[in-house]
Parts: structure tokens; C-alpha cells; sequence
């Protein structure tokens, strides 16, 4: 994980900015709250550069270049020609350059295949990141617009919502409910609340966990909104700032490690042999002819083609790998690609089809009702948070079904956002008559805040079996493999315009949504010839118990014994590696715990290769031997990763694992 030292003067940075009060802030710095308008913005890009922080921006060639230049068995060779030089060239009476020549030869040709293959693959990346590149809602020219992160300029009017990513330093300028997580800036596991006024001093600050108006770039939104102005960008920055600080290798797989080790043997042997063969041979023939004899038992113990050998062998695997829609981006990732013997992954996506669907609208006794669909449809059409494959997937449902004529019937009041804590979001619409307020959310939170039942319009008090009763069907669904989320809704709510989780209390539960995620065609046979090819695939997600269960039947993933987060968070490493060597299944895992069960199967001599695409995965990604993501994924994951999928599928990599291991034979 990311280390960070505050070693920056958030006085001097941010006194300013977050001190004074929004009409103050906004003279003093020429804000405008209608945003930029492109010509000012471009002109700002020219002036300023572009929002990118140095050590985020790609490498150039040259790095590649010099990367390949000093491997292991290369910086041996070059040591050797410097000697040679000395022995054959400064030192002889008759200048000889043919072993330096050969020596050279070797180290060019391998050099040059390994940064043309690293160098091409990388640039391929790069296209593939620039295609999904990351994006952020601003006003330009007095509308909303989406532009890529970079094009972020100073006094550009920023829209956050649950799921942002914070793409530079930001003042508030209007908030709701605006929780923001920071734990990689300042180790906070808990959200932080983000308001437009501080009641603090400058000579108070002390570091940034006191700035509850300023949002840091490289942070995201968990939940709310807010309406923010650009006052920092790229290496001015927080983040830039500290960007030096940041570490997150890459552990050094099995053959790095065997490399680096034959390599430090090697250099062993000679700092032995030299001094001794020389010893030996000095007092029969002249210094220089002993020298230059002890050097030459030293380039006889090299294998001087290894480097080429290597290089060529990796090269001609990626091509052939590339062929196979499959991106290496790391040479070396080559061999432990084709070793390995564990494959994490995620379920959404890798074993489902990602495309949620909306199956099933009941009320509280399972059946069919429309009247969910349609308040589940007001909640999902009128929130303005991050609309998410669910409330995409009751949008498409709600039209298929005629229900547009709402969308101009009711008007948005306001809106409670979505929250990880709370699990649930409400809106507040009104027909012209009257307010209601709707809310949807997991089955369990939704039961906490009601205490009616409305069964085919007649309401009554909610008791204990029918609570049991809704719990049962929730369980039941689950079980068929659909993700259950319950509405419930109130009338009677107070005639104001701002709202509060305080109003969510004494609802009337209307019934439940189902959602399918259905298991791709795919993903049985590609399991199974995983299995065959002796790589055990263990199934690490954030999903629910009974849903992961019911798609890994259908994999065929053995679900007899299935762990819980909660159940790992207070073992130790031994413990928690005894039920790895006997459950391949993990759910309702936070990313912490995920990447901690990837760095325990690398530290018992497994070669670990974890498939991810999410911000997330991230941490996983860099503990595995192979971090493998795919072309859709979101930058930092690409950017964590060694081989990159064109496509998210098992199959694909079951491909480049064989396509690997013919090279090798």
C-alpha cells in the first residue's frame, strides 16, 4: 500500500483558500461560478500545462531503453568488456577489440529485443487508456460537460457525485451530504464529511485532515454531491506534492528472483576465482598475463548467450501471446504468466456477463406488482448520484413497460444520497399535489426505517413473521442468483425543501426488485480446462454469500465451503492459509482483505496471478505474481497490471497461459 510523509506546509498551500468564506474566496481569486469558457480554459492549458502529476505521466522510450540496458546478466557482461578493455586495449602491446566486440554484440541484440517488445507493448497500453480515459463533469460555456482529468485547468467548476474521482485540488462551493474517502492521502478508513465553511484559523492548520472544504485530487466521492472550484492542479497539488513519497512495488516474482540470484552467484564466483586463479599465476608469468588469464576464466563461467537466449525466448512468446489477444506489458511476466498455479478473480464480469437485468418486481408476498417497478423507477430516473448498472437496469425495464408518461408527471424536490453506511438512497418527488418520498436500498437497512406494509393498497403494521417472511424471499431469490434490493416510500413528510436521513423513518415497505447477473456461456468449459491445466481458480468478492454460491454451481466451482470477510478479519496469515488449502470461494471481502489473501498465496510458493479491473484491485493487482487486468478497465488498474486482456474473458487468458508454455517447450 501506498506510504505517505507529510513533509508539505498546508498553511502556506491551502490557508487561503479554505479560510475564507465562499463570497470572499470566490472576489479574491476571480471565481466564477458559471465556469470557464473553452477559449479560457485552452488558453490556461497553453499557460499551464496539463493536469498530470510528473511521476504519473508515462514513460518515455528512454526509460525502456535503459530498463533493458542494466538487467541482471547484462550489467555483468558490460563489467566484463570494461575489464576487457583494460586487458586487451590499455594494457596490451597490440590493442585487441574482437572479445569486446563479441561481448557487445550480445548485449545490444539482447537489449534491443527486450525494449522494442516492452516499449511496443506499454504504447499499446497507453492507446488502450486514452480510449476509456478517465473523466470529469465541469461547466464549460455555462453547460455541463464531460472532459478528460487532464484538461482540468484552475478555476474550472467541478461536479462531484457518488463515485467521483476528485481530478485536482477543490474548494466547496455547495455540498450534500458530500462524504469523501481520503484513507490513501491520510490513512483515514472512515469518509470524510466535506461542508462549503470551516470555522478554523490558518495558523491552526496542521495537515489535511483539518481541510473539510477541500477536496484532494486522487481522492474519490462516497457519497453526496457537490459543486467544488478548481484551486490547485497537477504537481501543484497535494498530491503532486507528495508524489515522491508514494511507493507501491511490484514484489519480485519467482524468475526475477532466480535471475537476480544465478546473477549475484555469478559475480561471487568471480570476486573468488579472479583473486585466487591471479594468485596462483603471478609468480610464473607476468602481471598482466596473470591478470588477463583470471579474467579469462571469469567470461568462461558467464553464459554469455543467456541474455540474448532470454530476451529472444520472452519476445517470441509476447508475439505469439499478442496474436492471442493478450498484452504484455513486462517481459518478465512472460514465464510466471505460464506458471502460474492460482488464478484470483472477481465474479462480475469474469464469470458473469457484467449486464444486469431487471427480473423481477414483487410486492411483500412475492408476487408480481407494477407499482414497485414504478416507485423503483422514480428513485432510480430522478437521483443524481452515480447511476449504476441498477439504476440503469430498472430505467430499461420502467420504459419497456410504458412508463415514460412519469418522467414529465412527477418533478425532483430533492434527494437523500446513496451512502456505504446507510446502504440506501431516497428521493423526494411531487406530483404538483403532493410529496413522496421513495426510497430503495438493501433488504435489510430498508426494514430498519419502516413500519408499514402496503399489500394491493391497503396498508398495515409490519410484524415480526412478516419481516420473516420478507427475509425468506429475499434469501429464496438470492439463492436463484438474483441481487434483491427492497422500496418502500412515505407520504405524509413534512412541506420543506431540504431533507435530511432524519426524514427516513416510519416508511411503508412496497416490496422488492430483482436483479440477474446471469453466468457467462463461457466460463464453465474455460473453469474446468483451467482445472486441467492444473491452475486452481479461487473466486474473491464483495458479493453476498448465497449470489456467489448460486453462479459458482453454475461454473462449476466447488461451493461446499464458502468464507465470509468477517470470518478472516482476525485471523492470522497461518489461519487464514489453512482455509485457503481447502475453500476456493471468499465473499463480502473489503480490498484490503482481498489483497491480503493474494500476498499469502505468494508467500507460501505459489505463483498467483489475480485478474481485476476496478480501483480497487489495485492493491491485489501488485501483491500477485501476474497482475492481469483487461483493455476496460480503469486506469490505475492498467497501470498496476503485466498483462493486459483485450478481452474479459477466461478463456482468453487460458489462451495466453498455453500459448506461454509452448513457447517453452
Amino acid at each position: 500500500m501506498s506510504n505517505i510523509k507529510e513533509d508539505v506546509n498546508v498553511e502556506k498551500l491551502y490557508g487561503k483558500q479554505c479560510t475564507l468564506n465562499k463570497n470572499e474566496f470566490l472576489k479574491e481569486f476571480n471565481i466564477k461560478e458559471s465556469g470557464l469558457t473553452s477559449k479560457e480554459a485552452t488558453n490556461l492549458i497553453n499557460k499551464f500545462g496539463l493536469n498530470e502529476v510528473k511521476q504519473s505521466k508515462p514513460k518515455k522510450w528512454y526509460h525502456y531503453f535503459l530498463g533493458s540496458l542494466f538487467s541482471p546478466f547484462n550489467s555483468i557482461l558490460l563489467g566484463i568488456a570494461c575489464i576487457l578493455f583494460y586487458t586487451d586495449v590499455y594494457l596490451a602491446e597490440i590493442p585487441s577489440y574482437a572479445n569486446i566486440i563479441v561481448i557487445a554484440i550480445l548485449v545490444v541484440t539482447s537489449t534491443l529485443l527486450e525494449f522494442f517488445e516492452e516499449y511496443n507493448s506499454n504504447k499499446a497500453a497507453e492507446k488502450l487508456k486514452q480510449l476509456v480515459a478517465t473523466t470529469t463533469t465541469v461547466i464549460r460555456d455555462g453547460k455541463e460537460v464531460s472532459i478528460p482529468i487532464n484538461q482540468v485547468v484552475l478555476g474550472d467548476i467541478v461536479l462531484l457525485s457518488a463515485g467521483s474521482l476528485i481530478p485536482a485540488d477543490l474548494r466547496v462551493l455547495e455540498s450534500k451530504d458530500l462524504y469523501v474517502g481520503q484513507s490513501s492521502l491520510t490513512g483515514e478508513s472512515d469518509a470524510v464529511k466535506k461542508s462549503v465553511e470551516i470555522d478554523i484559523n490558518s495558523s491552526e492548520l496542521d495537515n489535511i485532515s483539518d481541510l473539510d472544504n477541500i477536496c484532494f485530487m486522487g481522492t474519490n466521492v462516497i457519497s453526496g454531491s457537490g459543486k467544488c472550484a478548481v484551486i490547485k492542479t497537477a504537481d501543484d497539488t497535494y498530491f503532486g506534492k507528495v508524489a515522491h513519497t508514494i511507493n507501491s512495488s511490484k514484489p519480485k516474482s519467482a524468475f526475477q528472483t532466480g535471475i537476480e540470484n544465478i546473477s549475484k552467484l555469478l559475480i561471487k564466483f568471480m570476486l573468488v576465482l579472479i583473486p585466487i586463479v591471479f594468485v596462483l599465476n603471478v609468480a610464473k608469468h607476468s602481471t598482466v598475463t596473470a591478470f588477463t588469464f583470471a579474467v579469462a576464466i571469469a567470461i568462461c563461467i558467464t553464459p554469455l548467450l543467456l541474455p540474448v537466449i532470454l530476451s529472444s525466448s520472452l519476445s517470441k512468446g509476447a508475439i505469439r501471446m499478442s496474436k492471442k489477444k493478450t498484452i504484455v506489458k513486462k517481459l518478465d511476466s512472460i514465464q510466471s504468466f505460464g506458471s502460474i498455479n492460482i488464478l484470483c478473480t472477481d465474479k462480475t464480469g469474469t464469470l458473469t456477463e457484467d449486464k444486469i437485468v431487471l427480473e423481477k418486481y414483487l410486492d411483500i408476498h412475492g408476487q408480481e406488482d407494477f407499482r414497485v417497478l414504478k416507485h423503483a423507477f422514480l428513485n432510480s430516473y430522478f437521483q443524481t448520484g452515480l447511476r449504476g448498472n441498477i439504476d440503469e437496469a430498472v430505467v430499461a425495464r420502467a420504459l419497456q413497460n410504458n412508463m415514460n408518461e412519469y418522467v414529465d408527471k412527477y418533478k425532483l424536490v430533492d434527494e437523500i444520497p446513496f451512502d456505504f453506511s446507510r446502504r440506501r438512497l431516497s428521493v423526494i418527488v411531487t406530483d404538483g399535489n403532493k410529496k413522496q418520498l421513495i426510497t430503495k436500498g438493501a433488504v435489510e437497512e430498508i426494514l430498519n426505517i419502516c413500519t408499514m406494509v402496503d399489500y394491493q393498497g391497503t396498508i398495515s403494521p409490519i410484524t415480526r413473521e412478516i419481516k420473516e417472511n420478507i427475509k425468506r424471499i429475499s434469501t429464496e431469490l438470492n439463492k436463484d442468483g438474483l441481487r434483491v434490493i427492497a422500496v418502500c416510500q412515505k407520504n405524509d413528510i413534512p412541506d420543506v425543501s431540504d431533507f435530511t436521513v432524519e426524514d427516513e423513518k416510519n416508511m411503508i415497505l412496497l416490496g422488492f426488485i430483482g436483479f440477474l447477473d446471469p453466468p457467462k456461456e463461457s466460463a464453465k468449459s474455460a473453469i474446468e480446462n483451467l482445472n486441467n491445466a492444473g491452475i486452481r481458480v479461487i473466486v474473491l468478492t464483495g458479493d453476498n454469500l448465497e449470489i456467489t454460491k448460486c453462479i459458482c454451481k453454475k461454473v462449476g466451482i466447488n461451493s461446499n465451503t464458502i468464507i465470509e470477510g468477517k470470518q478472516i478479519e482476525k485471523l492470522s496469515d497461518t489461519g487464514v492459509l489453512r482455509l485457503l488449502k481447502k475453500c476456493n470461494i471468499f465473499v463480502k471481502l473489503s480490498p484490503i482483505q482481498k489483497a491480503r489473501i493474494v500476498r499469502i498465496l505468494h508467500e507460501s510458493n505459489n505463483v498467483v496471478g489475480y485478474m481485476g479491473d476496478g480501483i480497487n484491485d489495485a492493491p491485489s493487482l501488485t501483491n500477485s505474481d501476474v497482475g492481469i487486468s483487461v483493455d476496460t478497465a480503469v486506469d490505475i488498474a492498467k497501470e498496476s497490471a503485466d498483462i493486459i486482456l483485450l478481452k474479459k474473458d477466461l478463456h482468453v487468458l487460458l489462451d495466453g497461459v498455453t500459448e506461454r508454455k509452448k513457447n517453452l517447450c
